[in-house]
């Protein structure tokens, strides 16, 4: 039988249960199945990740496996902790809260292009990891020298994180998406037909949109763009003490 969830994410520490000792060696352990389960996500996805396979990998059965994993829930929130653990923390160099909380938000497109399947879990257990909870130390640190209390760290944090979850989503690569700006560049002129004169704004943006993309659309654009709306967002708030604006 496998150990709880909470055993199994801090299986390294030195109260956490062992899970008994008797019989022969096991095979394999926690840790390599997760990692093994993070090689297979990271080349070809996370619907590959599937107990069955990683156990014919592994060379045990399935019901070995599950002693070590739990279940395949478990195994993702133990694969999310997995590779937060590894994510590089550098420290904070900068005196500046914009620079630090920049570098997180790079940081984290970083990970998140290292490793997409994160995209695809959002099961709240993984808060109880301790990758997990040494990432978010980390983080919440880049507000060091604001007048921000908890609350209102925890909720900054969460805004950059959001953000760049959406812009890591925008950025996915996807083999069987359709290439928009092929499609703007064929179609852009039936489709102003189609319309004639209704909706004009919509068209005259939408077309200077699909010049941008068809001819001068830089991703890195717009990731600076939104991330500086983001911090310009953050601004008054630690401006003004950590005290909301009235209304809020």
């Amino acid at each position: 039988m496998a150990r709880d969830l909470i055993d199994l994410l801090w299986r390294e520490h030195p109260d956490a249960p062992t899970g008994g000792s008797r019989g022969p060696k096991a095979k394999i352990t926690t840790t390599s199945a997760v990692d093994a389960a993070v090689t297979v996500a990271d080349a070809v996805g996370l619907d590959a990740v599937t107990i069955r396979r990683l156990a014919t990998d592994l060379g045990v059965s399935a019901m070995a496996l599950y002693t070590h994993v739990g279940s395949r829930d478990d195994l993702l929130v133990l694969m999310v902790d997995r590779v937060h653990a590894r994510q590089p923390r550098p420290p904070y160099e900068s005196p500046s809260w914009r620079d630090r909380v920049r570098q997180v938000a790079e940081s984290e497109l970083e990970h998140y292009a290292a490793h997409w399947w994160l995209l695809d879990v959002d099961d709240q257990r993984t808060a109880l990891g301790p990758g997990t909870i040494a990432k978010y130390d980390h983080e919440l640190h880049a507000f060091d020298g604001t007048p921000l209390g908890d609350i209102d760290r925890d909720a900054a944090l969460t805004f950059v994180a959001d953000f760049v979850r959406g812009a890591a989503r925008a950025r996915r690569p996807d083999p069987h998406a359709a290439d928009m700006g092929e499609a703007w560049a064929r179609w852009n002129e039936r489709l102003a037909h189609y319309l004639g004169d209704d909706h004009p704004l919509a068209q005259r943006v939408g077309a200077a949109a699909g010049a941008e993309m068809n001819a001068a659309y830089s991703p890195h654009h717009a990731w600076e763009f939104g991330l500086h709306r983001v911090l310009d967002g953050l601004e008054p708030l630690v401006s003004n003490g950590g005290v909301r604006p009235t209304g809020e």
